[in-house]
């Protein structure tokens, strides 16, 4: 199976510009559409909905704990039912934007704190794989953590990801920065191809880890996120001839 490359997007807010979706978008594989919780609003879904139908992307839920303000990247003490009813809540809304389209979901992909939240904690991944699968849609997560072993445990579909332009910590654990700056490129593509083509990923203290994935994550709002996409589907697309 060919790795696909996914970005976090449509994460606009009401007047306030966020990320090159338009950009980014030739590149990729799988859009992941912020469902209003840590960013977007209608308006703003519809249009990048509209966005990867025309350039025919696949479109997953990208929801988020309820904290717009932090941009979701701040931790907040949600119960597994509270997080569960805050997902369906999140997918169903992008799914009926999705359907106004002519387009089915395809996929969904947490967005910032829980995501690391939910590696970590089965009851937390549970709910999230449990939402997921009252969609039948396959959830995006990392290999060996809570999110695959939730998603077997309730029978939802399992996707594994790889992050291209964040580090890693010693344990596997991302680093997801608060704020972002530009990505260094020439030292993702070399992240990314090491990979692809060896399964190994070194984390920020030497330590040589092994992944295993299907899809690759980036980011719509680094400054350069359009040329970070770009270099990215070169190195899958060498990679993968």
């Amino acid at each position: 199976m060919s790795v696909t490359l996914n970005c976090d997007m449509g994460e606009s807010y009401g007047n306030w510009r966020f990320g090159d979706d338009a950009g980014i978008m030739p590149f990729i594989d799988c859009a992941n559409i912020a469902c209003g919780f840590h960013a977007g609003d209608p308006m703003t879904m519809m249009r990048a909905v509209e966005l990867a139908a025309r350039e025919g992307k696949s479109i997953g839920a990208h929801p988020s704990l309820p904290d717009r303000e932090g941009f979701g990247r701040r931790e907040l003490r949600l119960s597994p039912e509270e997080l569960r009813a805050a997902f369906i809540y999140q997918i169903g809304a992008l799914a009926g934007v999705a359907r106004a389209v002519g387009k089915n979901l395809n996929h969904v992909k947490p967005h910032g704190i829980i995501y690391g939240m939910a590696a970590r904690d089965m009851a937390l991944a549970t709910a999230v794989a449990e939402a997921a699968k009252n969609f039948d849609l396959p959830l995006f997560g990392m290999a060996g953590t809570f999110h695959e072993s939730a998603a077997r445990a309730v029978g939802a579909r399992f996707v594994a990801e790889f992050f291209a332009d964040l580090s890693y910590g010693p344990a596997g654990e991302l680093i997801i920065p608060r704020t972002q700056s530009a990505v260094d490129i020439e030292k993702a593509a070399a992240r990314l191809e090491r990979a692809v083509r060896e399964g190994k990923v070194e984390a920020v203290d030497g330590t040589l880890l092994n992944v295993s994935f299907q899809t690759v994550c980036i980011h719509s709002d680094p400054p350069n996120a359009r040329d970070v996409a770009a270099a990215m589907r070169r190195v899958l697309d060498t990679a993968q001839r």
